[in-house]
């Protein structure tokens, strides 16, 4: 753990692999490209944050204080159950979901347009090798030693890897999983897809945990078990290049600015206090004149994690 006074722990750093990365303690990249859809602020149960399609047949759900952060899903309709579900844990670097909402959003449009059902209900569509083809162009390779009836393909470090299950049967069983990191609490990201989901959504969220593009932490978001398996480039030292690569990623800023939207969003909601005038005076002074200002309000971001820590679901 760092000291409260260590002058590194809030240094901004570049981390790479993305997928070793973890979480910054914010869903803002996964909510990007879905900023345009409905939000609805969940203060009752563990759903904090529910995102659908405008038809409400795609739902992303964020559930901050729980080990399984997202789950986000599919289904023919606005009251059917869903068709395919994906699941991601606490670990998991929001920009991997971000992989997946984009295609979403680009298969929602797809479908209004065309007034088709869309490529988001289609089922798996493909042989396992397609939909693990970005990864296996980016230099992953076959696991020889995987169960009998499971393929696996891990990355060249052997830190990260998808598993595919072709055993057993059932539409809610889980297929394919997405993992990096060594076995642990805070170490091992997980990503899970039910078995009706479509492969090119696999497909695409897999493209982007093999992007070898690095991603923005403070130092102290690498949990310290990751850190001798990643590298850390402090942002200031960065080349242009690279900061130019990593523009689209929330930087700290960026989380901060989300936190004084939040408590502006809790404040409306309640008398005028001096306290709520203090939060109002605080946005007016992290929000620049040029920033653009939306009809959403920002997500609900802040991962908050139980205070005992369940073991991890599986492990290699």
């Amino acid at each position: 753990m760092y000291a409260p006074d260590d002058p590194t722990r809030y240094q901004e750093v570049l981390v790479s692999p993305m997928y070793l990365a973890g979480s910054n303690g914010t869903g803002e990249a996964g909510f990007a490209p879905v900023a345009h859809w409905p939000h609805q602020y969940l203060d009752e149960g563990p759903c904090q944050l529910l995102v659908t399609s405008p038809d409400q047949r795609i739902r992303i759900g964020w559930f901050g204080d729980d080990f399984e952060l997202w789950k986000i899903s599919a289904a023919e309709d606005a009251f059917s159950a869903p068709r395919w579900t994906a699941t991601f844990n606490h670990v998991t670097p929001a920009e991997m979901v971000a992989g997946l909402t984009a295609t979403l959003v680009q298969d929602y449009d797809e479908a209004i347009a065309s007034d088709t059902p869309g490529r988001f209900l289609t089922g798996p569509t493909v042989p396992w090798r397609d939909t693990v083809r970005p990864l296996t162009d980016a230099g992953w390779n076959l696991d020889g030693a995987a169960e009998l009836g499971t393929v696996e393909i891990i990355a060249p470090d052997d830190q990260a890897g998808i598993l595919i299950d072709r055993r057993g049967y059932g539409s809610d069983r889980t297929t394919v999983e997405l993992w990096a990191g060594p076995p642990g609490w805070g170490t091992r990201a997980e990503a899970t897809f039910t078995a009706r989901t479509p492969s090119h959504l696999i497909a695409e969220t897999a493209a982007v945990m093999a992007k070898s593009t690095p991603v923005v932490r403070e130092r102290h978001q690498v949990d310290r078990g990751m850190q001798h398996l990643v590298t850390m480039t402090p942002v200031a030292s960065a080349t242009p290049i690279a900061e130019a690569q990593v523009s689209r990623a929330p930087t700290p800023l960026d989380v901060r600015r989300t936190a004084v939207t939040q408590a502006v969003h809790r404040a409306a909601r309640a008398p005028r206090t001096a306290a709520d005038l203090r939060v109002m005076a605080a946005q007016s002074r992290s929000t620049g004149p040029g920033q653009k200002r939306t009809g959403h309000p920002a997500p609900a971001t802040s991962a908050r994690l139980p205070a005992s820590s369940p073991a991890p679901r599986r492990g290699r």
